[in-house]
């Protein structure tokens, strides 16, 4: 049985485990062993589960390589518990897992969890004003009207008006948003872009979108100094002076200006175990304990299929494919993490900024100390944080693992994942100015001449948008132009006199259509008038011969 990718959505952690515990039974190697004089069939030392599970649990793309054996000793010892594994003797549940040469078994049958069962939350649909009755005494004179780009279509309706072919339009006046609509608007399209970003049908399994606070949503955005760091209204939910202080003592080791190092040996190790203490008596990490499921999810979006074996992943990790895939896919749970930590309470927000910036400084310092004797400067890091970071509030047997290939990713994009989401922030707020629009709407017309709500953009080149500006107004007015050319239904004189009309209002699109007078000249087709030339002997009478009269004859 294969390790296979446990993707996003409810009950991650759940499925995990299960997954987990199936790949256990399945391929731990089982042989006979003796023990105390005595032979025992289809058993393991609890030292081969250890290398066996952890060689499993770095090469399962759900985990990844940053588990540790300390980690692996953990889940059998909650295996052991929960009776996934039990002693020689069939005792289990009290009895401690240790790295040693102690026999274990399988019990006959191993409980899976069961999936938990949630109420189902109730979609609520938001209800703004109705855009299209103003409200009373209002006046819709003097309101300005910002410039819209329109299509062809829109052009033929606008310029139409003057040559008389459509009926005259009437401004709609929006109504004003109040700040609960605004707030609403946020949350909405915040948790819609998560959504859709996790590529879940639905949020409800994952989150109680009641808790969502939209308030705290537009704190993290807009109340942030130039480092992109919260700023918090109220200051007695910041980090005490002294927790600060020694953040920035380690961080900027060992250069620092608001602290005289002492000399003593030691003394970093000191500080370092002073922040872990301050983060570790937190009553709840920092993601929250309702937003658990959540960073789970995420975590399922920047797995990558791999692999399995050292030699046949090492061969892998250099191609191109590979690479693609692994950027596409961290790109993705960068941006699901940055809209989460959007949703998290301002004063969690700030905390987790100024741990993780302290965190990736530490891990990439050089000339700071080792401040472990048996662990590296990273590895000693996601030990210490990842249970203030992330964790449920029920017991989840896996949350430890969860936890710290998080922190790791965290650490590792923390200058793009804690920053406020520029395109994301712009969509919104053209989205605000939209419904505030003042609209231009036509008689016995169903809809106005708006645009839809405003989409995700690109970015395009300099060239590409001077060829959209020009032919955003040319297209149209070309199109207008070979309609007015093209309808037979108008009258000579008309059509002369809108073409005219025309020529006055747009010369140079009507130069490109029409660039010489014979050009136009084939529209209008002049009959013949000149009567035919008369020729003049037909008018003479026939020549006649000369001859002599009498007169002159002498």
């Amino acid at each position: 049985m294969e390790p296979r990718l446990v993707g996003p959505g409810p009950y991650r952690a759940t499925r995990l485990w299960n997954e987990t515990i199936e790949l256990f039974r399945e391929g731990m190697p089982l042989r006979r062993h003796r023990s105390l004089f005595k032979s025992y069939e289809c058993c393991f030392k609890a030292s081969e589960a250890v290398d066996w599970l952890h060689e499993l649990l770095r090469c399962n793309q759900n985990f990844g390589p940053e588990v540790t054996r300390n980690q692996t000793i953990q889940l059998l010892k909650k295996f052991l518990k929960n009776h996934v594994v039990e002693d020689i003797k069939g005792r289990w549940g009290k009895e401690d897992f240790e790295d040693d040469s102690h026999l274990y078994r399988f019990p006959p049958s191993s409980p899976l969890k069961p999936y938990p069962t949630r109420p189902p939350y109730r979609k609520e649909v938001i209800k703004f004003p109705d855009w299209n009755v103003p409200e009373a005494g209002t006046s819709q004179e003097h309101i300005p009207v910002k410039p819209l780009m329109m299509n062809s279509e829109m052009w033929f309706k606008r310029h139409s008006i003057a040559i008389g072919e459509v009926p005259a339009c009437r401004l709609v006046h929006r109504q004003e948003l109040t700040q609960a609509n605004i707030e609403e608007i946020w949350k909405s399209m915040m948790l819609s872009h998560l959504q859709k970003v996790l590529g879940l049908d639905s949020l409800d399994e994952v989150l109680d979108t009641k808790l969502v606070n939209p308030k705290h949503i537009i704190h993290n955005v807009y109340n942030v100094n130039k480092q992109g760091i919260v700023i918090l209204e109220d200051k007695t939910k910041e980090l005490p002076h002294w927790v600060l202080s020694a953040m920035k003592c380690l961080a900027n080791w060992p250069s620092c200006s608001d602290l005289k190092q002492p000399t003593y040996i030691g003394f970093e190790r000191d500080v370092f175990k002073t922040i872990a203490d301050y983060y570790g008596q937190m009553k709840e990490p920092l993601l929250t304990f309702h937003l658990f499921d959540v960073f789970v999810s995420v975590l399922g979006v920047s797995d990558l299929p791999f692999l399995y074996g050292k030699q046949l992943y090492g061969e892998c990790r250099g191609s191109c494919m590979v690479r693609q895939g692994l950027l596409q896919k961290n790109k993705k749970a960068i941006e699901a993490l940055r809209v989460s930590c959007l949703l998290l309470p301002p004063e969690n927000r700030k905390k987790l900024q100024l741990l993780m910036k302290m965190m990736a400084r530490i891990s990439l310092n050089k000339d700071l100390p080792p401040l472990c004797d048996t662990a590296g400067t990273r590895t000693l890091m996601v030990q210490a944080f990842s249970h203030c970071i992330l964790c449920s509030r029920d017991e989840v047997d896996l949350d430890e693992l969860l936890a710290a290939k998080l922190v790791t990713f965290l650490m590792d994009n923390c200058q793009e994942i804690l920053n406020v989401p520029s395109s994301l922030q712009t969509v919104i707020e053209e989205h605000v100015v939209h419904l505030r629009r003042v609209q231009i709407k036509y008689a016995d017309a169903d809809t106005d001449t708006t645009l839809p709500a405003p989409a995700f953009c690109r970015q395009i080149s300099t060239d590409e948008f001077e060829y959209q500006r020009v032919n955003g107004s040319q297209e149209p007015l070309a199109a207008l132009l070979e309609e007015i050319t093209m309808n037979k239904e108008i009258s000579v004189k008309d059509k002369k006199k809108k073409l005219k009309q025309f020529q006055k209002s747009y010369p140079e699109v009507y130069k490109e259509r029409f660039p010489t007078p014979e050009s136009e000249a084939v529209l209008f087709p002049e009959k013949n008038k000149q009567k035919p030339q008369l020729l003049m002997w037909a008018l003479k009478k026939p020549f006649q011969p000369f001859q002599r009269t009498r007169s002159f004859r002498m």
